[in-house]
């Protein structure tokens, strides 16, 4: 559905290219960049997760090193001195973990000049892709265009403002939201899982980016 959404003006489209955000954003990427005939790649981007509720998240890390975060959600959250600079150290491990798991030794693509289609299985607050908006950007793309299978409707006009374009088939306005209601099955990927999509796809050497 999301594929067919983006056909009409990216089939095909030259300088265009499909980055996903791993681990959810892989299989939908797939498709997307399989329907379009577009290249696929992977943007390594991890959310800053709340102490309570790890699904849940209040900021993002890149792996530019680059950190962002909700200043009001910050003060909420009351953390003891150290414990931000402890969470952020965590998150930078796991992106160097999953740099090289889906990654391997591939040099990121360059994209100054180009558009790229950022694709995730779905947004809740949305701070993982603004600072993937934000990553590309400093990378000189043309247009930065968010594709996602589903989003609340307050992020997707969030996003609206960041990037150049933004395609959501299911836009929800309930005051509960979880990206997995959305889907007939949906589970939390593993490593191996998403590395194997990406062998298949000739992006990783048999077993050679795992971890």
């Amino acid at each position: 559905i999301l594929g067919g959404m983006l056909a009409p003006e990216y089939t095909r489209a030259s300088q265009t290219l499909v980055l996903a955000i791993p681990s959810g954003g892989v299989p939908v990427g797939l498709e997307v960049s399989e329907r379009l005939e577009l290249p696929f790649d992977v943007v390594i981007v991890r959310k800053l997760p709340l102490p309570d509720n790890t699904e849940a998240g209040f900021g993002a890390v890149t792996m530019e090193g680059n950190v962002s975060w909700d200043d009001e959600i910050l003060r909420e959250l009351h953390l003891r001195p150290g414990e931000m600079e402890r969470m952020i150290g965590r998150v930078r491990r796991e992106l160097e973990e999953r740099n090289r798991a889906f990654r391997g030794n591939r040099p990121f693509p360059e994209l100054a000049g180009r558009t790229v289609i950022l694709v995730d299985d779905g947004l809740a607050a949305g701070y993982t892709m603004s600072a993937t908006i934000g990553l590309v950007r400093s990378k000189g793309v043309l247009r930065a265009v968010v594709a996602v299978p589903t989003a609340p409707a307050r992020t997707v006009e969030n996003m609206r403002r960041s990037a150049d374009a933004v395609f959501c088939p299911n836009i929800r306005d309930s005051a509960y939201f979880a990206v997995a209601d959305a889907y007939e099955d949906w589970y939390d990927l593993t490593r191996a899982e998403v590395a194997g999509m990406l062998e298949e796809r000739g992006l990783l050497h048999p077993a050679g980016g795992r971890t």
